[in-house]
Parts: structure tokens; C-alpha cells; sequence
């Protein structure tokens, strides 16, 4: 009986420090789910279920981390914010479904290496968008831009972990600049994506609540610290740096597991 109350208590200890770690990196760098992701496959939660209670429990902690980077958004590239936040509805939607379809042993497959071509995509990005500029090619068009939008839009419906990533990656080749005002845009997007892809999670009734709800209220003051203190950073490259190496570690954690 000891050890069951021991393990219970190790359980939920376990999911409150993961849910504000998450919380906290998804604010600063992205991939927080990374950590939750695996904390709930340990306390039990089988793979499905494991990405879509994450996915709920991560949301609370874009929303504060997005109240924490409220003065830095503004528009930036060729595509008007409610026209963005369309487009990732649409691919939410797509994305949760698509995952909901998807073979438990098939998504612990693709995983790693959706990560790895967001982490490259990220590390690379400011140099890749530098040589399209010196040979005349300008910021990504409408058509262009609302079809990345869409894609990591889709890639967050379908797998929550990384998407800060993906997304910072996005709006960079996009042509834009201000790093914290990409962190609270990507705040918004992945709440906005999250309240979604969860909304059909619950409909299909992949959420483990119990876990969720502990996550989610540490996530939330991870999320609002996490904002806080990157806003203070800057240097800028020092934070690029840092996004890369976590989106480089977790890759090597999700293979190995």
C-alpha cells in the first residue's frame, strides 16, 4: 500500500515539474512537449493519448507565455494576422484528424525526424533567407506564405511537440525579423492550435484528464516565467542558439527512447 501511495505521489511530482519545464521552454524556445510528452508515457499513457493529453495541457502555458510577449507582436511579412490565424485553423483540424488515424508504432516512427527538419529548418533559416535576398528574391509572397502556414499548421494539429520550433522556423523564412515578437506570435498560434486539435481529442476521447489537468496548471506559470524571462534576452543569436541546441536534444531523446 506504502509503495502504491509512494509511486502515486512520485507520479504526480513528476507531472507538475514537466507540465512548468514545458511550459517554460515552449515559452523561451519551443519543444515543451518534448518533456511532457515523455512524462506521461512513464506515468502510463499510451503514445496517441500521451501526444493529445500533452497537446491539452501544453495550452494554458502558450496562453500565459502569449500575455507575457503581449507588446512585442505586430504584423510582419505579407500575410494580415487574422488571415494567419485562419489558415491554422484549417490545419489544425487536418492535422487532429490525421493524427487520430494514425497507428500508435507509425507516430513514435515519424516523430523524431518531424523534429529534425524543424530543428535544421530553424538553425539554418536567417542564413538560408539572407542568400534568397542577395539573389533578388524578396519576403515569401501571400500564396507562398499562407502554404508554410498551413503545412506547420498541419504538422501542429498532428503532433504538438516541436511546434514552437516549426513555427519560429516559418516565420523566418517568411521574412521576419523581431525574434520576440515571433516568440509571442508563435504563443498565440500554438494556443490557437492547441485549443483545436484538443477540442477533437476530446471528441474522440483520447484525453487522459487526470494528468492533463496537473500538467496544465503547472505549465501556466512556466509558460508566464518563461516569457518574462526571454524577454530580457538580448542577444538574440544566444537565444537562436539555445532554440537549436533544445530542438537538437530532444530529437536525440525521442530516438533512443
Amino acid at each position: 500500500m506504502q509503495h502504491g501511495v509512494r509511486a502515486m505521489i512520485f507520479d504526480i511530482v513528476l507531472l507538475c515539474l514537466a507540465g512548468a519545464a514545458a511550459g517554460f521552454l515552449n515559452a523561451v524556445a519551443g519543444g515543451g512537449t518534448f518533456l511532457s510528452f515523455p512524462a506521461l508515457l512513464y506515468v502510463g499513457v499510451p503514445p496517441i493519448a500521451a501526444n493529445a493529453t500533452a497537446t491539452l495541457s501544453a495550452l494554458p502555458g502558450y496562453l500565459s507565455s502569449a500575455w507575457g510577449y503581449r507588446s512585442d507582436i505586430s504584423g510582419e511579412g505579407t500575410l494580415g494576422l487574422r488571415i494567419i490565424h485562419a489558415i491554422a485553423a484549417l490545419g489544425s483540424v487536418l492535422g487532429a484528424l490525421l493524427l487520430i488515424v494514425t497507428p500508435g508504432d507509425t507516430f513514435m516512427w515519424i516523430v523524431p525526424w518531424l523534429l529534425a527538419a524543424a530543428t535544421v529548418l530553424f538553425a539554418t533559416g536567417p542564413a538560408l533567407l539572407r542568400r534568397l535576398r542577395q539573389r533578388g528574391v524578396g519576403v515569401a509572397g501571400p500564396v507562398l506564405s499562407g502554404a508554410a502556414i498551413l503545412g506547420v499548421s498541419i504538422y501542429g494539429g498532428y503532433f504538438n511537440g516541436g511546434l514552437g520550433i516549426m513555427l519560429l522556423a516559418t516565420f523566418g523564412l517568411l521574412g521576419h525579423v523581431n525574434l520576440h515578437g515571433m516568440n509571442g506570435l508563435k504563443s498565440i498560434l500554438s494556443a490557437e492550435l492547441s485549443l483545436i486539435s484538443a477540442v477533437t481529442f476530446i471528441l474522440a476521447d483520447l484525453i487522459y484528464w487526470e494528468q492533463a489537468l496537473i500538467m496544465a496548471a503547472s505549465a501556466t506559470v512556466g509558460g508566464y516565467v518563461g516569457a518574462r524571462i526571454s524577454r530580457r534576452i538580448v542577444r538574440t543569436d544566444l537565444l537562436r542558439g539555445f532554440i537549436t541546441l533544445v530542438g537538437a536534444t530532444m530529437t536525440v531523446m525521442i530516438l533512443v527512447m
